[in-house]
Parts: structure tokens; sequence; C-alpha cells
């Protein structure tokens, strides 16, 4: 296996059991394959994610990546964030080359890759262009490309979509799948959206409320290119909405200290509708 996430639980604090944020987590995940994670706030699958990715240490676990077990941040894990974190006083194609030349890439190396990514996401024309002349959702296409140039085994990605409005993230979810089928890149995606998570992923783990633990998977057995719209996306959004209805109301009666009534809530009514609130 690829990618072994083994065990892995973490709390932070002294009190192991009241700062418990993940709990004896396990996930098995092919080279080549897109997982996304899904689940409640709070769920810890973005701790999880900094875990995969060095960022975190866990603290009792191990990750496993190609036979080697991950003690740190290396380059063969790039980490895309919902903000994409540029210079803005770099240019586009100096932000695309910035990792590789922190990696000792040589220039020439630098400056073809970065075209190639620059070219797979739409945007040589403003190789020479400054951050703040980029739109949101160019500015996300640029952190891309920056994280696909490095050639890591393995591409993180948090929420990268989620502050983008609806029309870019579409555009962004399609022409991520294209460059997936393209690279072949491993690539785990954490999201609140449950549709943004059916039409990109190979696999969706459903993850349950604090402490973090897999609760169930579900193979998502469409060809692509996938659309939101499509009626078998749907099916799929209605399955694993149906699964994560309980730890959304005990997040619920957590918050409203019992107070909770499952009925008035407008999510559970509208289960086909974005299935981004309130997870």
């Amino acid at each position: 296996m690829f990618l072994i996430i083994e065990n892995i639980s973490k709390n932070f604090g002294f009190d192991s059991k009241a700062n418990l944020v993940l709990d004896n987590v396990n996930l098995l995940i092919d080279k080549g394959e897109f997982v996304c994670l899904v689940g409640p706030s709070g769920c810890g699958k973005s701790t999880l994610l900094n875990i995969i990715a060095g960022l975190e240490s866990a603290s009792c676990g191990r990750i496993i990546l190609n036979g080697s077990v991950v003690r740190d941040a290396g380059i063969d894990r790039a980490v895309m964030f919902q903000e994409p974190a540029l210079f803005p006083w770099l240019t586009v194609i100096d932000n695309v080359e910035f990792g590789m030349k922190m990696a000792g890439i040589k220039r020439e190396e630098r400056k073809r890759r970065a075209m190639k990514y620059l070219k797979m996401v739409h945007l040589t024309k403003f190789k020479d262009s400054y951050i703040h002349q980029l739109s949101g959702g160019m500015r996300q296409r640029v952190a891309l490309a920056r994280a696909l140039a490095i050639n890591s085994e393995v591409l993180l990605m948090d929420e990268p979509f989620s502050a983008l409005d609806s029309q870019t993230r579409n555009i962004l979810q399609l022409e991520l799948q294209r460059i997936w089928i393209d690279t072949k890149k491993t690539i785990v995606f954490v999201t609140h959206n449950i549709e943004e998570a059916v039409v990109l992923a190979d696999r969706v783990v459903v993850m349950s409320t604090n402490p973090g633990r897999v609760r169930k998977e579900f193979k998502i057995e469409l060809s692509r290119p996938r659309i939101p719209e499509s009626p078998d996306v749907t099916y799929y959004v209605r399955k694993i909405t149906d699964e994560l209805r309980e730890e959304v109301e005990k997040v619920a009666r957590d918050e409203y200290d019992g107070g909770w009534n499952v009925e008035k809530d407008l999510f559970l009514s509208n289960a086909d509708s974005n299935m981004g609130i309130g997870l």
C-alpha cells in the first residue's frame, strides 16, 4: 500500500481524553488514488492532513509513505491550503518556481516545469503578472501549479476552493479532475462540501465528530469528468448525507446544550441541496 495511516491519535494539552481530536484513525490509500475526507466541523480532518504533511506530530500511531515512516515535512508531500499563500512581491512564474528553488532545482529545470504547469492551469499569459492583478480563482490556480511543479508523490489539499464563488469553484473542480487524469497524482482532499467530494474523489471517507474516527468509506464508481448536476452525483450525495446526519446532530446538540430540534433544521429537510452547510 502506498500511503498508510496507522492508528493515528492526536490530543492537545495534558488531558488526553478531554482534548482528543483524532482517535485511532486507520486508512489505506493506493498510489494514484483521489481520496476526500468529509465530516462535521471539528472532527480533525485538517489535523489529520497536517499530520500526513509532517506539519504536526501524532500523539500515537504513524504515517508510512511508500515504505518510509513520515517524521517531518518533505518535498514528497505538497500542501495546498484554503488561502493560496502566494508572495505578492513575486510574479506568477516566480511564485510557481519558489518551492523548486528551495529544493535546489536548477534554474532551467525550474522554468521548464513552471511553464508546463502554468499551461496546465491555463495561466501562461499571466506568467509575468503580480498576485494583486489576479482574481481569487486565478490565485488558487497559481497555488495549484506551484504544488504540482514540486513533483511530489502526494498532493494534500485543505479546502482549497471553499472561499471561491460557486461558478469559479465548479470550474476549478473540472480543472482538477482533468489534471488528476493527466498526472495520476495521489491526492488527499479535505472538504466540508459533500457534493464537491463526490465530484472529485475515487473514495469519500466520512469521519465522525470529535474525536475524529473513520465512520464509513464510500467508493465513487462514476466515470470522469463529473458535474454537480448529474443524477448519479446526487445519488451518492444523498447516501453520504444520510451517513453524516447522525454526526451533524451530535455537533448541534452539543452546541445548543440539548435544545436542538431536528425537525426544525433546514439542513436535514434539504439534504439534496448544497451539502456544504453545517458540515
